[in-house]
């Protein structure tokens, strides 16, 4: 166990963010709910979103920026959006402040209260939508394939780190098209761009689905997801792709001449991932001696660590240390030599331990001797003893290794936390206990999925559509079910 982190069976919470501050990931900004990301926390933001940066791009998405004030009129538009978002809307109502009369502090200035009221942006759709009516005019003209990477607020009242928080960064595509079934394929292709990336660079791996009526995106006609599961046995909502169908272009009148000249609304998604995807990471991983990070996404993949007692000693070590850098660069890994003289090799161990750095190479005297390194890996905290001469094809094998390993545990974790629930008493067993995922029949009625939630504070995580699986009868009412459906607590 680190240093000041709670156990994770004592108190899971804690412990969470325990491990996001001592591994400097992240503080409490001073605005209740806001939150400052550390550079190392930012670092593995900055991976992520290069990775899925070039993903978009591979698929014929640009990115753009648009206005973080959204004008109130434009999400009255759109009626059901505005109902999702109206309870987390920050608000500007003036321009300015002034000095008080008093003199004792600064006040805002009544006369600069705006003629309309400004949204801060909770999500882009409205802002969006209200520029496509100026850009498109023909099917020459589609598909928009956009992407921006931003910041929204949602004035959230129980925040945590990562997971929810009163300002975020993520990523929101908003695409338009010209026809229905173009759209879905976007929808769909994001969702699995969504999947694979969490399975191939974070090791986590996910549930795609679709959300029931009353959980999807307000303005959407479908929402698909992915959902993860955390080590305490509740779901994270990791991703989501919308289908809009032709809501916000009827919202903001934008209309199109098709191939035949006649006039025709346009078909529109939206998609994206957040900061929470770190929250994501952390509890799917990690352990009480701190972060545990894939190697794919790891800011520092291996660390070097000298052990000397004389200067000699340590100048010998770092030469050696810098020629397998050097090597390990070209091979596209990144390292980091600890060259500090000013603390102790255990104290480091600690630090890169918490800090989930995936490999730890020790060089001491006796190895320089022996021409050989000790290698510890981050995630089942084994070492071993190799020759300096394999040193780079090795640490290459056990990065390759790692990323494999915490895959299949976190799969494994998964599978042995997935239940099939067989009556509504097994149901509400499986739910009190925070086992994980439970598959039951459901006869598709908001009624039935409130009692389930009201009873158990179990959601409907999403509807599987890939595999649809057998019909059988709701575990509450007993009337018909089309298939059985994913339920669990949630964050």
């Amino acid at each position: 166990m680190a240093k000041g982190v709670t156990l994770k069976s004592e108190d899971y919470s804690r412990w969470y963010t325990d491990v996001i501050t001592k591994a400097e990931m992240a503080d409490y900004g001073p605005v209740k709910g806001t939150m400052v990301i550390r550079p190392y926390g930012f670092s593995v933001w900055d991976s992520i979103k290069e990775a899925f940066d070039n993903k978009f791009k591979e698929t014929g998405h640009v990115n753009a920026y648009f206005p973080l004030f959204i004008p109130k009129s434009f999400l009255s538009k759109e009626a059901q959006h505005v109902e999702g978002f109206a309870k987390e809307c920050a608000i500007v109502t003036h321009s300015r402040l002034k000095n008080s009369e008093s003199g004792e502090g600064i006040v805002v200035d009544p006369d600069s209260k705006l003629e309309e009221e400004i949204i801060v942006r909770p999500t882009s759709e409205t802002v969006i939508w209200s520029m496509y009516k100026k850009w498109i005019n023909s099917y020459r003209d589609l598909p928009i394939l956009i992407n921006q990477w931003a910041n929204v607020v949602r004035w959230e009242m129980r925040t945590r780190l990562f997971l929810r928080t009163s300002e975020f960064l993520w990523q929101e595509g908003h695409t338009a098209h010209s026809n229905k079934d173009e759209a879905i394929k976007e929808t769909l292709t994001i969702l699995n761009i969504y999947s694979s990336f969490l399975e191939e660079y974070m090791s986590i791996p996910v549930l795609k689905g679709i959300k029931s009526e009353s959980e999807k995106f307000a303005g959407a006609i479908d929402t698909y997801c992915i959902e993860a599961l955390m080590q305490d046995g509740k779901a994270l909502q990791a991703g989501t792709s919308h289908f809009l169908g032709q809501n916000f272009a009827k919202a903001f009148d934008v209309q199109f001449a098709n191939s035949d000249g006649k006039m025709d609304y346009v078909w529109g998604t939206s998609w994206g991932v957040s900061t929470r995807l770190i929250g994501a990471l952390i509890m799917s991983h990690s352990d009480n001696n701190g972060l545990i990070l894939p190697p794919n996404l790891a800011p520092i993949q291996v660390v070097m660590v000298p052990i000397f007692n004389s200067d000699d000693e340590y100048e010998a070590i770092i030469n050696l240390f810098e020629k397998i850098k050097t090597s390990l660069l070209k091979l596209n890994i990144s390292c980091k030599i600890d060259d500090r003289k000013f603390h102790k090799p255990g104290w480091k161990f600690a630090e890169y331990e918490m800090k989930g750095v995936p490999v730890r190479i020790a060089l001491g005297p006796r190895d320089l001797e022996k021409n050989t390194l000790e290698i510890a890996r981050r995630d089942n905290l084994k070492k071993e003893i190799i020759s300096v001469e394999n040193a780079e094809q090795k640490i290459q094998q056990i990065l390759k290794l790692i990323q494999k390993d915490i895959l299949k545990k976190a799969k494994n974790f998964r599978d042995k936390n997935s239940h099939e629930a067989k009556d509504y008493d097994e149901f509400k067993t499986l739910a009190k206990n925070n086992s994980g995922f439970i598959y039951a029949h459901w006869d598709g009625t908001e009624k039935t999925e409130e009692k389930i939630k009201s009873d158990t504070k179990a959601t409907i995580r999403c509807i599987p559509y890939e595999n649809k699986g057998k019909p059988g009868k709701c575990i509450v009412t007993g009337k018909p079910s089309k298939q059985k459906v994913i339920f669990a607590k949630a964050y």
